[in-house]
């Protein structure tokens, strides 16, 4: 019996993770549009991240849980039509119905992002059960197309907002959900990898070492999602407020370069990577060195080099980690991926969260207003800086982490 051909299987998982990019970028790119035009306040916007993070978090845990009830091969192909279907709703009910705007921007972000949670969980485990000489590489390209995904978005969409005008946002989110249908098409007529569910059998002395094994991967990946998240949601506005630099210039060389060197590093590895936990150790500890330099820096150019090589340093926490998973534990099963998707998620999540609580307990502080008279700087800079150099905290955790990691897998191997 002859093996199925997946290269076209292995392209519809490439492709759909490139075109998933526009659920986490597109939306905060136009949040300034809908409050023009829909009056939306700063707050209901924050809730549509909220929502966005809480919806796949939820994903992760359901398929952590229940993973067998569910038929995957079925699950992967409607998930771009979720994508799709998410991104129209979030598109036509505010152009049509501008008195429901809300409504339809809270419809659409539950919608796709279901189907990113979706493809957090299955798209990953669905490649490496694809046969391959170089399963890492496989695994490091296809978390760089989403990285390359993100610089395409904020080309793409701040071009054509910048021409073609801001009313007319909804035709940029409409191309935007015909990319998925592609993927759709692809995996539809593409033979499908038989996928482990379960990740080990429970109540054995093996399976009590694996889950030790697992914790630590999900610790690592939390924080390596939370060193790479906090840059990625707070470069463009430090660069505004923190280093005084114009907001298309902290956008255009903070956010796009940083997700360019997101892609760099990720597609580097792809082509000459190996010695993952090496990788990620280097990665933490220059980690740590940018977000010093940013908060300690005040000479902006200095600092504002130091935040987009935050992109290059993180660029394979996440996926780096999820290699060292299927290093360390070989075939792991769709459990081991949604837990592994829910730790960076709930990186993701709390991190800039946390930063944007220590800008706003520190700038409010009789200590800041008495640094500020000092240093010539206002309250809110302060704060910025702080919640920068605080930030190096989980990149630090990480560096302490890995170097236990390293320790106890070595000892696991030999015994």
């Amino acid at each position: 019996m002859s093996t199925p051909n997946y290269a076209r299987t292995k392209r519809a998982c490439f492709f759909a993770y490139l075109a998933m990019s526009s659920v986490f970028s597109l939306p905060p790119l136009l949040f300034m549009t809908f409050r023009e035009l829909y009056g939306i306040s700063y707050t209901l916007l924050g809730t549509l991240i909220s929502v966005n993070f809480c919806t796949q978090l939820s994903i992760d845990l359901i398929f952590s849980f229940f993973t067998k009830y569910f038929n995957i091969k079925k699950v992967v192909r409607i998930m771009p039509l979720l994508t799709s279907a998410g991104l129209i709703i979030y598109a036509l009910i505010p152009w049509l119905l501008p008195q429901y705007a809300y409504v339809g921007l809270l419809i659409g972000t539950v919608l796709f992002s279901v189907a990113a949670g979706l493809g957090e969980v299955l798209i990953s485990p669905v490649v490496a059960a694809i046969p391959s000489e170089h399963p890492e590489k496989d695994m490091s390209l296809l978390h760089s197309l989403y990285a390359w995904g993100l610089v395409l978005v904020i080309l793409i969409s701040t071009l054509f907002l910048h021409f073609c005008g801001t009313h007319n946002w909804m035709y940029l989110t409409l191309f935007f959900a015909a990319l998925p249908l592609i993927a759709c098409v692809l995996f539809c007529t593409s033979p499908m990898p038989p996928v482990n569910v379960s990740h080990g059998e429970n109540g054995t002395p093996a399976a009590k070492k694996r889950g030790i094994g697992m914790a630590l991967c999900v610790a690592c990946i939390f924080l390596g999602s939370a060193a790479e998240n906090v840059m990625t949601n707070w470069i463009s506005g430090y660069m505004e407020t923190a280093l005084q630099v114009a907001k298309v210039v902290g956008d255009v060389f903070g956010m796009a370069l940083f997700a360019i060197l997101l892609g760099f590093g990720r597609t580097l590895y792809a082509k000459f990577g190996r010695n993952i936990s090496n990788v990620l150790l280097a990665g933490m500890m220059g980690a740590v060195v940018c977000y010093l330099t940013a908060g300690l820096c005040n000479t902006p150019i200095v600092a504002l080099i130091s935040c987009v090589l935050t992109g290059f340093c993180t660029s394979m926490l996440w996926p780096g980690t999820l290699i060292l998973m299927e290093e360390k534990m070989p075939n792991p099963g769709i459990v081991a991926y949604a837990l592994m998707a829910a730790g960076g998620d709930f990186g993701a999540s709390i991190a800039p969260q946390a930063m944007g609580i220590v800008v706003d307990t520190v700038s409010v502080s009789a200590w800041a207003q008495k640094l500020s008279l000092s240093l010539g700087i206002t309250t809110e800079q302060i704060g910025m800086k702080t919640g920068m150099l605080l930030s190096a905290i989980f990149p630090l955790l990480g560096i302490g982490l890995l170097l236990f990691m390293k320790r106890y897998f070595g000892k696991k191997e030999n015994v």
